[in-house]
């Protein structure tokens, strides 16, 4: 699977290519919602104030917006179990 973050005027977009399953991108983002995972901090979590999954297996999009940094997110999905 290959994971290109990308700084947007929103927030941040993730391109998920590759070996990638639509329904574990769900998955992570109820997990990052609910509060479930430990990916990334209380404080990066609190940014975020929308989270929107598209695309099909195989070419997913995640669009977080907030005032969140690529750096903050690149370091989040290095942690994700659901996807490593």
């Amino acid at each position: 699977m290959n994971k290109n973050v990308f700084k947007t005027t929103e927030g941040v977009k993730i391109s998920f290519t590759g070996a990638v399953e639509k329904q574990n991108i769900v998955k992570m983002v109820e997990n990052c919602a609910t509060g479930t995972c430990e990916c990334m901090s209380d404080v990066t979590k609190a940014k975020i104030t929308n989270m929107e999954v598209s695309g099909k297996d195989g070419d997913v999009k995640l669009d977080l917006c907030g005032d969140i940094s690529k750096e903050e997110i690149e370091a989040a999905l290095a942690r994700s179990k659901l996807i490593n």
